[in-house]
């Protein structure tokens, strides 16, 4: 039932604004009409006036018809050599013990009901109980990684509050118990089927939290070797490096999307560890990625640990499934993101949080009427944090226009360039890079040729003509074209690669259009007095100054660039240190000087990193030193150092292609 259903006959029957059947009202929703024809109670029910709002579902709508469990969050920590040495255990263990004070509950809830579970693993895993009555945690250890089983039921899965100090006395002695290990081989999928299987078994949707940081060669399904080959580069065979390398992880995605298990994965590479197999799970769950190259305790502790209070923390629904409903005249025919599809209509989420988003794409196929408009309902069945299983509608009427020119007047860019993304990243592998970036030069060219032709006022052949609403179209396509994803650069690895493409295929439109064009702020301009962000400048070398302060951020990276000669009093009030020599560029966060120019600047970053699903690290570059190199990858109007156009070379090159679709 939704606003889009039309009252008649005194109350008694309805017509639907979908497939314009007209069925009979039920005596206990009846209700009199008033003189317009509106229901009496048309204001009183969510349902009638409202665009969204939330049913608690019936029992037909649960799994086995019986009321769901909440959910439960087990952590799985790689405990092998190198992570133990470096401290990353420890870090982990220690960080959780405050960070499981804050599970997520629903607003009226004394506490959360989200049980918690606990297992370690090298080429083993060891299990723990950790039931409340007991004085010590217990351990049992699975050797057999081929038939992964869960050695116990009752004392894995546990509330927080009632086993606190045996989860505490655990957490303690994890790290301990490992010291001496010398294991360094580690198995991936059976951690992910061990932690599916003792979901299943306590019959609950759930979430694994998995912090890697290898590559699993060890004996077990799921095995990998290093296949990261450079001289796929640029050739057909390119996309091979995007695939999984097997197909256990596909199928073991699909076992999780079946028992409401979503993967996040925490890894922590110092080499190749093959991201496109293990994202695999993360990315069809509904999972989160999460990435930290050479992880150094001191420089990337606290992206890290942002990361993980956020995760543990963030609004999020199980075991969901979604319908795409439209009036006649158009249907959804594709659909991208952390979802899995078995049929044609019912997208599957094991899990869907605040910070994901999934794209459609809708076909227009038969009459649209002008009167009547286009339909749009969204429905997603998911369990929530508590154990309540609920159905959350979204309904959405659009205007419908014979006039192109009106279709021009209202397009959303910022959506579009979120659509070509996924589709040109879901494309990555099966098509050649290649034919890839020519089929988006081509849409662009055929979108702009199209508004020309039927829109715009006649003009000399030799003007590029753009609609207003699309401006910044040919930018944000160039920025896209020059992504690593779909242009190799050498210093860019093939794990950074398949890491971003994984990261758009999830992404909102405020963060892709974040991601593929940074905001570049002027922090030299800075009005104290003001709580105003300064406004953003073109990303550009050209907007660069030598005087001057920049702060870039793209949602994964967060720079501040110093010009040689930057002024000392700012320089003085950001790092407390007399002039531009004597900044240390190894900083990840800036000191806490009390003084306005500080206290502004840390504030502006936090504003830049509120709502953002990532937490970005802060890089400092000095100009004309060698990290500039790097910066400058995100001077997106510039021509690529590895090719890809400057954005002035792009419209030249899209204008002529328009001039041939004329002709």
């Amino acid at each position: 039932m939704c606003p889009f259903m039309q009252f008649i006959e005194g109350g008694r029957r309805y017509q639907c604004g979908f497939c314009n059947c007209v069925n009979d009202v039920p005596p206990f929703y009846f209700q009199h009409l008033d003189h317009i024809g509106r229901r009496l109670d048309h204001y009183e029910k969510p349902e009638l006036s409202l665009g969204s709002y939330e049913y608690v579902a019936t029992l037909d709508y649960c799994r086995k018809n019986k009321p769901p469990n909440p959910p439960a969050f087990i952590f799985m920590i790689d405990v092998s050599y190198s992570n133990i040495k470096n401290g990353l255990v420890k870090l982990i263990c220690e960080e959780l013990k405050t960070m499981l004070e804050k599970l997520p509950k629903e607003e009226q809830e004394e506490m959360s009901a989200i049980r918690v579970g606990f297992i370690t693993y090298n080429k083993v895993l060891h299990f723990f109980n950790v039931k409340s009555n007991l004085a010590q945690p217990q351990m049992m250890v699975v050797t057999d990684v081929g038939e992964v089983f869960v050695p116990l039921l009752d004392g894995f899965l546990v509330n927080y509050q009632e086993s606190q100090s045996v989860i505490h006395n655990l957490l303690d002695q994890i790290p301990d118990m490992f010291a001496d290990s010398n294991e360094n081989e580690t198995v991936f999928a059976p951690v992910i089927q061990a932690g599916m299987e003792a979901l299943k078994a306590a019959d609950c949707p759930g979430k694994l939290f998995i912090f890697h940081s290898s590559l699993p060669t060890a004996e077990a399904p799921g095995k990998l070797k290093n296949r990261d080959d450079k001289k796929l580069v640029n050739t057909d065979k390119e996309k091979i490096l995007f695939q999984p390398q097997t197909n256990v992880y596909d199928s073991l995605a699909k076992d999780c999307v079946a028992h409401g298990c979503s993967v996040t994965l925490f890894l922590f590479p110092s080499q190749y560890v093959d991201v496109a197999s293990l994202g695999l799970v993360p990315q069809l769950t509904g999972g989160t990625l999460y990435k930290y190259n050479n992880f150094q305790m001191h420089l990337d502790r606290q992206q890290f640990l942002n990361d993980l209070r956020n995760d543990i923390e963030k609004k999020i629904g199980f075991d969901a499934i979604m319908r795409v409903r439209t009036s006649t005249g158009f249907r959804a025919t594709d659909f991208f993101g952390g979802i899995l599809m078995n049929n044609t209509t019912d997208v599957e989420m094991a899990a869907i949080d605040c910070d994901k988003a999934v794209t459609v794409e809708f076909k227009h196929d038969d009459k649209l009427s002008e009167d009547t408009g286009a339909l749009i309902q969204c429905a997603v069945l998911y369990t929530t944090i508590s154990g309540q299983r609920r159905l959350r509608i979204h309904n959405l009427g659009l205007n419908c226009s014979s006039q192109l020119a009106d279709l021009y007047k209202s397009c959303e860019t910022d959506a579009l360039i979120n659509f070509f993304a996924k589709s040109a990243f879901k494309a990555v592998l099966h098509q050649p890079l290649k034919v890839i970036r020519e089929i988006l030069v081509n849409q662009t060219a055929h979108m702009l040729a199209c508004y020309r032709k039927n829109c715009a006022s006649p003009s000399a052949a030799s003007q590029l003509i753009l609609p207003d609403s699309m401006k910044v179209l040919p930018v944000y396509m160039n920025c896209l074209l020059k992504n690593c994803v779909l242009l190799s650069r050498p210093e860019i690895s093939t794990d950074e690669r398949a890491y971003q493409r994984q990261l758009v295929m999830t992404m909102g439109v405020a963060d892709s259009q974040l991601f593929f064009y940074p905001q570049l702020l002027p922090i030299h301009t800075l009005d104290v007095k003001s709580t105003m962000l300064p406004a953003a400048v073109r990303c550009s070398e050209s907007r660069l100054s030598e005087e001057g302060i920049f702060l870039l951020a793209n949602g994964l990276h967060m720079f501040l660039w110093l010009g040689v000669s930057s002024p000392p009093e700012l320089i003085q009030g950001i790092f407390n240190v007399p002039s531009f020599a004597h900044i240390n560029t190894d900083m990840t966060l800036l000191p806490e000087v009390g003084n306005p120019y500080s206290q502004q600047l840390r504030m502006i970053m936090g504003i830049i990193q509120q709502k953002r699903p990532y937490s970005m690290k802060l890089t400092i570059v000095k100009q004309r030193e060698q990290p500039e190199m790097v910066f400058r990858q995100f001077l997106v109007e510039d021509k690529g150092l590895y090719g890809g156009s400057s954005y002035v070379d792009f419209l030249c090159c899209v204008h002529k292609e328009i001039c041939q679709l004329l002709n």
